[in-house]
């Protein structure tokens, strides 16, 4: 159902019956098992999200810092290639926060089970690297060099960002494949001189809802939560534990913009020692807050906190 390619800058107009055609299309290719969405290894979160990351879609992760918002989207950036490999698939990964290195290390963590303070021999975490792990490391880092990823380390300007993925969807080597678009994250994209954070975080999400509807394109964006959720009054009254929509930086223009905004959010970090009303415990849990779906009902979903491994696992 996605716009067809065109470099032509005047509005396509389309006749509601074209519309009508693509959905019942569409429809019956979902049915048949033609047309599936992108699996990840959760199964919660696949039922929570029309059978996992659809196309043409905005989806937001925020988090205060050390919830994992970051490991959660490189985990499923790796599993997005691993458990789709019907899909031709590309990956398009503005990460503005650490070096693409970094990241790769973190992969190696979350898919050998060892600390990156193992893998990186730091004297904290065990012996130095053997020379039988340091083989399994060469070993699978020679299978994740076929990843179909691209990095971008540098922080860009939404102008910069916007070209980059434009590029990417008229390029020849990209054409008809799925592209992923993330970004690590929102507060990091470089505004104009004068220019406002929030005026900033605005313009990037009128990008993003322009190129999501181009070609087949799923965009995945983390942003940043304001400090009032760690307030001491919202941490002493059980009735103010969940997040809102207010907690986001941004919120009008990420929730306009957005299909999912989903906040993962560890009670724990903030001295909880029983999470909402309902006394849901905390100890080495994730909760994940689905604020909105555009096509259903926010819920909750619970997590196990295997972060040392950078993973997120299914309760």
């Amino acid at each position: 159902m996605e716009q067809r390619l065109s470099n032509d800058k005047t509005p396509q107009l389309k006749h509601i019956s074209k519309a009508a055609e693509e959905i019942v299309s569409y429809i019956d290719n979902r049915r048949k098992g033609i047309v599936t969405s992108l699996k990840t290894k959760w199964t919660k979160f696949n039922h929570a999200t029309m059978g996992g990351i659809e196309p043409n879609i905005i989806m937001t992760i925020a988090g205060i810092s050390g919830s994992g918002k970051s490991s959660f989207v490189n985990s499923l950036e790796t599993d997005l290639v691993d458990l789709n490999k019907s899909e031709d698939l590309i990956i398009l990964s503005f990460n503005f926060e650490m070096l693409s290195s970094k990241q790769v290390g973190r992969k190696l963590s979350y898919k050998l089970t060892k600390t990156t303070g193992e893998l990186y021999s730091s004297g904290y975490d065990g012996d130095p690297v053997s020379d039988n792990l340091f083989e399994v490391i060469e070993k699978e880092a020679e299978h994740i060099k076929h990843y179909p990823v691209y990095y971008v380390d540098v922080p860009c300007t939404v102008d910069q960002i916007h070209d980059t993925i434009r590029k990417f969807q008229f390029s020849e080597k990209t054409k008809n494949k799925w592209l992923v678009v993330i970004l690590d994250h929102t507060l990091l994209t470089r505004g104009k001189s004068g220019e406002q954070e929030r005026e900033t975080l605005a313009n990037l999400q009128k990008v993003f809802m322009e190129v999501k509807k181009t070609g087949k394109t799923t965009v995945i964006q983390l942003s940043q939560m304001n400090r009032d959720i760690e307030s001491s009054e919202r941490i002493t009254n059980q009735a103010m534990h969940f997040p809102m929509r207010r907690d986001l930086f941004g919120s009008d223009s990420l929730f306009q913009a957005s299909d999912y905004v989903i906040v993962l959010h560890r009670p724990e970090l903030l001295g909880i020692k029983s999470y909402s009303p309902n006394n849901w415990p905390v100890q080495n849990k994730i909760y994940m807050h689905f604020l909105k779906i555009r096509e259903g009902e926010p819920k909750i979903l619970s997590f196990i906190n295997n972060l040392k491994y950078n993973r997120i696992d299914e309760y």
